[in-house]
């Protein structure tokens, strides 16, 4: 069994420990450039011990983001890319950049691009219908991620994640239910594994050697229809022999269809609404109880789907979802897995890592209430840390009553 807090090898790079802090998009880009409060988030997530911190959302073309305010890769964002990475490397931690194209997830009217889609849908967010790329256009996001996995090496970044998951582009070409395709990249499993399998290799034959190259795989979509486990073990035992790959991060959920199912635990639905313009409020107060289930919380959750990943595969894996104490990451080294990735948690307590390495016993203060969910819309944050610079309490806050969450 790994021990979870001994240095790691990721590809080319040494990593100090085998603890990830996950993607999770910080809202602190609103001209779509790094921030002084982006660079502070980051470090302090080093400061608290990961291996390394991955920055989202970073999109590969300004079409591919979910709205304008975040971040996309052109040379105007690598100095403040690069002092990003430099005060993680600060801190002893590398830094990885997740890199990909929000597809069906974006928002055209805010980016004032299309969104892509691997069939034609209609846009809740632009309220529009979404474009269908042609192959000549398929092969210029193929492009896109290379420039951006480029732009984050001279960046200084350690490592890329390529975005595979949640619905966002790649993973809605691995849908049969969002990919209706009849051309090469649709129909047959195989054929909706090109977009993916192609940037991966184009991906790593541009920087890998020199940088990490991991890719965050759906599991399943969560959605009568889409992606099933079954399948997504074909698209990742393909991945595995192009040899493209140092690492998979498995997941699972739809940010378009099925959000919850990577989150699991309370489903804030007031929040949300609350958060949403007008008329989005009102149609998400339609929709809201189906669009966010509700999924029990407990620790490791994910597991179940990831240890049939596990059997398959004998490339390095991530294990997300629910990794929260020293139990949960022994359960996931016990299983085999090579790494674990931690978000919610360290929104709440960015020294988590540090605290457990002291004191084995120690417990996470996030109570999975998901209320971080609808502070994207702002700025990603706990609710309960009401300022980022005070000292961190060391208690669980009690879960709030339903009554107070229903009138937040």
């Amino acid at each position: 069994m790994h021990d979870v807090f001994a240095p790691a090898r990721l590809g080319p790079i040494m990593l100090r420990n085998r603890v990830i802090k996950a993607a999770t998009f910080e809202a602190r880009t609103p001209d779509a450039l790094v921030t002084d409060d982006l660079v502070a988030f980051h470090r302090e997530v080093a400061a608290g011990g990961v291996g390394m911190t991955t920055v989202a959302y970073c999109a590969v073309t300004p079409g591919g983001r979910t709205d304008r305010r975040q971040l996309w890769m052109r040379e105007e964002a690598v100095a403040g890319l690069r002092a990003l990475t430099d005060a993680v490397h600060a801190e002893g931690a590398a830094a990885s950049a997740q890199i990909g194209h929000a597809g069906p997830v974006a928002n055209a009217a805010s980016n004032r691009a299309p969104a892509l889609a691997p069939s034609p849908l209609f846009s809740p967010l632009g309220m529009r219908a979404m474009k269908v790329p042609d192959e000549t256009e398929l092969r210029e996001v193929v492009d896109a991620h290379v420039r951006a996995a480029r732009l984050a090496e001279q960046a200084g970044f350690d490592a890329v994640e390529i975005h595979f998951g949640h619905n966002y582009l790649v993973s809605a070409f691995l849908s049969p239910l969002l990919n209706r395709r009849e051309d090469g990249y649709g129909g047959s499993t195989r054929n909706r594994a090109r977009l993916a399998r192609e940037i991966a290799v184009a991906v790593a034959d541009a920087v890998g050697g020199r940088l990490a190259v991991t890719a965050k795989l759906n599991m399943e979509d969560g959605r009568r229809g889409g992606l099933t486990v079954p399948e997504a073990l074909r698209v990742a035992a393909w991945l595995e022999a192009d040899g493209a790959l140092d690492a998979l991060e498995l997941t699972a959920g739809s940010s378009l269809l099925n959000p919850m199912l990577l989150f699991h635990g309370d489903a804030p639905r007031r929040e949300f609404a609350k958060a949403l313009p007008g008329p989005a409020r009102w149609g998400f107060r339609l929709i809201g109880r189906a669009f966010l289930k509700e999924y029990p919380y407990r620790g490791t959750y994910l597991l179940e789907r990831a240890r049939q990943f596990r059997r398959e595969l004998s490339m390095p894996l991530i294990l997300l979802g629910g990794i929260t104490d020293m139990d949960t990451m022994r359960t996931a080294m016990s299983e085999g897995f090579e790494f674990v990735a931690m978000g919610r948690a360290l929104l709440r307590e960015p020294d988590l890592l540090h605290r457990i390495r002291s004191d084995e016993t120690t417990r996470s203060a996030c109570v999975h209430c998901n209320r971080c969910m609808p502070t994207i819309y702002t700025r990603t944050r706990c609710v309960y840390r009401l300022d980022p610079h005070e000292p961190i309490p060391l208690t669980v806050a009690p879960r709030p009553a339903r009554a107070e969450q229903d009138r937040a």
